[in-house]
């Protein structure tokens, strides 16, 4: 038994616990050059992250010109399927990442996923990495059903539960992120160095880190206050 203030520590997937933004990238821009469109940087892809797969299509067809509902629904797919082939080709856990999830288990807390990434892909990407046993429990975009993924607090509440319940805080770098875990009534850390889309001061987090290494202390920090 450890006094550590928190029970549960849940992170986000795409820009908190892995840069997939290479991937990423690379599965849009097959889309776009399928539609004849020109490819987008890795830099401006990152903040098109966050909302899943379809929500990052339909920003990367809208800033080269638009599309139907019908050709999105094409290039979902096509998109999809480029990604899921080639899933784990540049993606790797940010530096300090699993360092602070063996911190966090040395301190018998459990360490959880809430991504609104696809729960087949988000498995299949921690199972690539071999990481995905490490995790209580893995909540995806679509596993609370259509219209519950992050901001709702129904993916917050379902890995307090899955997890045995307990005090739970979440790690995130979007506006999803923290608007689920205020949503649920928990703390919320950001990552500046995630997929930002906007100024991370913006996403109202109760802290912020910089890298992996603060935030054991960020934590017990946050749980002291409060208490």
């Amino acid at each position: 038994m450890t006094d550590f203030p928190f029970d549960i520590v849940g992170f986000d997937l795409d820009g908190t616990l892995v840069d997939t933004s290479g991937d990423l990238a690379n599965a849009l821009n097959h889309a776009l050059a399928d539609a004849g469109r020109p490819p987008l940087a890795r830099d401006a892809v990152r903040t098109m992250i966050g909302g899943g797969a379809r929500h990052m299509l339909m920003q990367g067809m809208a800033s080269t010109g638009g599309c139907s509902e019908m050709e999105l629904d094409r290039l979902y797919r096509l998109l999809l399927d480029h990604y899921e082939s080639h899933i784990a080709v540049e993606s790797a856990p940010f530096p300090g990442a699993m360092d602070a999830i063996d911190a966090l288990e040395a301190r018998g807390v459990k360490v959880a996923v809430v991504t609104n990434k696809l729960e087949a892909l988000a498995e299949q990407l921690l199972r690539k990495l071999g990481i995905r046993d490490r995790f209580a429990c893995l909540v995806g975009g679509d596993t609370m059903g259509k219209g519950f993924g992050k901001p709702h607090r129904a993916p917050i509440d379902e890995m307090i539960r899955r997890c045995g319940g307990g005090r739970a805080a979440f790690v995130g770098d979007s506006i999803y992120d923290t608007g689920a875990a205020r949503n649920a009534g928990i703390p919320s850390v950001a990552c500046s160095f995630g997929f930002l889309m906007q100024p991370v001061e913006e996403l109202e987090a109760d802290a912020v880190i910089d890298g992996y290494d603060e935030l054991l202390p960020v934590l017990e920090r946050l749980g002291t206050v409060a208490r």
